[in-house]
């Protein structure tokens, strides 16, 4: 079965202010490095409120709303902007990753790559923050669980920063493990492994600065692929952010390609394991965009070789 490849163009529409990391160029530079590649293209649809509402309350729906400018560009916090496009880019996001779902568990595709921004890591239930305005990877998990009838799925999280936003919206779900390589000390601040969840499904590995492959595998095979072996998912989803990279300039990690690619491997290898090569994977971070491409590109060609 082919890889889908889910995006829309309406995720160009969120502009923010020159010079900000979020910036267009870089979801133009993931479609550039993945065009060619043998993969269904799907556009992303918009999110139902159905599908926020299991990760959102109402309120934070309607002050999204509220705040998007008709002209110009609103700010949401210190560094969390938007502008008349992306309410709509965000809706894709978050809806796009929940069609990926749906497409997968049909069995049209046997895996599938997600890439739309904003991305949707940080977002807690009730605040947008860190470029992130609803958790896209979060409620795609809550939809497989609740409108397709799985009963455990995981999320594995390898962009530099912690996902304080999906860590926030699954960790009273005993259905879901979340699993997060990150960073520390680095924004958001959050991340310690004394964190647990209400259930003991959140499992939190933070990295030195300066860590490069060889830490970043190390903890991936001592704590991150057990813990996802023995919870036994019927669905994996990646929380793909790239600025892990040694290249980017929002952090200190010293990956490279070759390690987004190892851990790919070893995530569709679990999944091949347990849930028949079940995996969704939603672009997050990753800031130098040749980097930020080139990295993508090493992702979705393991996704590729690997879909059943």
């Amino acid at each position: 079965m082919p890889t889908a490849l889910v995006t829309h163009p309406d995720c160009l529409n969120h502009k923010t202010p020159e010079g900000h990391p979020e910036q267009v160029a870089r979801l133009e530079y993931v479609l550039a490095a993945l065009k060619g590649k043998d993969m269904l293209r799907e556009e992303a649809p918009l999110a139902s409120d159905e599908l926020l509402l299991r990760v959102h309350p109402a309120a934070h729906l309607d002050a999204m709303r509220k705040a998007s400018p008709e002209t110009g560009r609103a700010l949401l916090d210190a560094d969390t902007w938007m502008s008349p496009g992306t309410l709509n880019a965000a809706l894709r996001a978050a809806g796009g990753a929940a069609r990926a779902v749906d497409m997968v568990m049909a069995g049209s595709v046997g895996n599938a790559f997600v890439a739309t921004r904003p991305p949707g890591h940080h977002a807690e239930a009730a605040t947008p923050m860190g470029f992130c305005i609803f958790g896209n990877v979060a409620a795609a998990a809550k939809h497989a669980l609740d409108h397709h009838g799985l009963a455990r799925v995981a999320i594995v999280d390898f962009d530099v920063h912690h996902g304080n936003g999906t860590q926030d919206l699954v960790q009273n779900d005993a259905r879901i493990l979340f699993c997060s390589t990150h960073q520390m000390p680095l924004y958001p601040g959050t991340g310690d492994p004394s964190e647990t969840g209400a259930h003991g499904t959140v499992l939190n590995v933070a990295l030195p600065d300066g860590a490069g492959g060889a830490v970043f595998r190390q903890v991936m095979e001592g704590q991150i692929l057990p813990a996802v072996d023995v919870f036994a998912p019927e669905m994996i989803f990646i929380s793909a952010g790239f600025d892990a990279h040694r290249a980017d300039p929002l952090a200190g990690l010293n990956l490279v390609e070759a390690d987004f690619a190892w851990a790919t491997q070893a995530i569709c290898d679990l999944a091949d394991r347990h849930c028949g090569g079940r995996v969704v994977s939603c672009l997050e971070g990753g800031y130098d965009l040749a980097a930020l491409a080139s990295s993508a590109a090493a992702h979705v060609d393991i996704l590729i070789q690997c879909a059943p």
